[in-house]
């Protein structure tokens, strides 16, 4: 049982950084070929509708006070 949390920890530790490194935001989406279909206000702030010939994509954006961009928030796929 020991071994397999050890194996399980060791995996997350290795798949969470590379994970973070991936993560999608607008400009990155768009760079990869990704038109902006839409925009769409919510709870979570702005919703920005990409495109591309690999689907639909959905980013929230939000505007922080100290600083000098708009962020992604989060990217997930519209199924």
């Amino acid at each position: 049982m020991k071994a397999g949390l050890l194996a399980a920890a060791a995996l997350l530790s290795v798949a969470v950084p590379c994970h973070a490194q991936d993560k999608a935001t607008v400009d990155s989406l768009i760079k990869q070929g990704y038109d902006v279909v839409g925009v769409i206000p919510s709870n979570a702030g702005p919703g920005i509708l990409l495109e591309s010939d690999d689907g639909l994509m959905l980013c929230f954006v939000a505007e922080k006070p100290d600083s000098p961009v708009v962020a992604t928030q989060y990217c997930k796929p519209v199924h």
